[in-house]
């Protein structure tokens, strides 16, 4: 789920273009916990966008994460994501000081995605994938969701293809309604590899919606690391802040 004013200035010249289009803003707040329902850290989204026909176009994204027995202190990660050309497929650059860990994605060409990820152990390891139509990146997840939120909260399944990133590869995934879930939410989706194989190695992403479709309940692996061998397993709510002025779905 302190922006750059490059953000401000792109608004500005659509809005000069068509008064179809205005500034906008988009934030929320997730709290994580593990599995026995501890608390792990808290996550600030502030998403800077546009309004374009009606409907809420994000541009980039910040997240900071703080320790909740921190409150309002430094945080120990942070995301910043830009959403130009592809709302499915933004850049990402993620740094995690305390395990010395980053990852950067970027797209040296309209065919192609690079990975630059710095390992906690201190190398440095490098990976380039072709770019498909259905390929989605890191954060580009939710706004999927919404891109497809009439087959969403019909029941309908989306297939698409899935970037991991420390992997160097994508993998063919579903975005699907969820079964037997202790989420709660207007409405409950889940994100499951399409591979028998994987589906016994790589548990379910679920997602929780309400009917504005604003994320609201994230359960899974998340991209924040706990130790230097795995990241963090959690259940995540998010409280919307501040609502665009414009819709989230078509």
């Amino acid at each position: 789920m302190n922006l750059s004013s490059g953000c401000f200035s792109a608004a500005v010249i659509l809005v000069a273009l068509s008064g179809a289009v205005s500034a906008n803003g988009f934030e929320f707040t997730g709290s994580a916990e593990n599995r026995e329902g501890e608390p792990l850290y808290v996550e600030r989204h502030q998403v800077e966008g546009a309004c374009e026909n009606g409907v809420f176009r994000p541009l980039e994204h910040r997240v900071t994460y703080t320790r909740q027995t921190e409150g309002n202190g430094e945080p120990f990660a942070e995301k910043s994501l830009v959403y130009r050309p592809s709302a499915i497929r933004p850049t990402v650059d993620f740094r995690q000081p305390d395990f010395g860990e980053s990852l950067k994605i970027t797209y040296p060409a309209s065919d192609s995605v690079s990975v630059e990820w710095q390992q906690p152990e201190g190398n440095t390891k490098r990976f380039s994938t072709e770019v498909s139509a259905n390929l989605v990146v890191d954060a580009g997840f939710d706004n999927l969701v919404r891109r497809h939120w009439n087959k969403v909260i019909s029941g309908e399944s989306v297939k698409f293809r899935f970037l991991a990133p420390t992997r160097g590869t994508d993998y063919a995934f579903i975005l699907e309604p969820a079964q037997n879930t202790d989420v709660k939410a207007d409405h409950v989706v889940q994100i499951r590899p399409d591979s028998l194989v994987l589906n016994f190695l790589v548990d379910p992403i679920v997602l929780g919606y309400d009917d504005r479709g604003a994320l609201t309940a994230y359960s899974g692996l998340t991209n924040v690391r706990e130790n230097t061998d795995q990241n963090y397993t959690a259940a995540i709510l998010y409280a919307i802040n501040t609502y665009p002025e414009c819709q989230l779905t078509p």
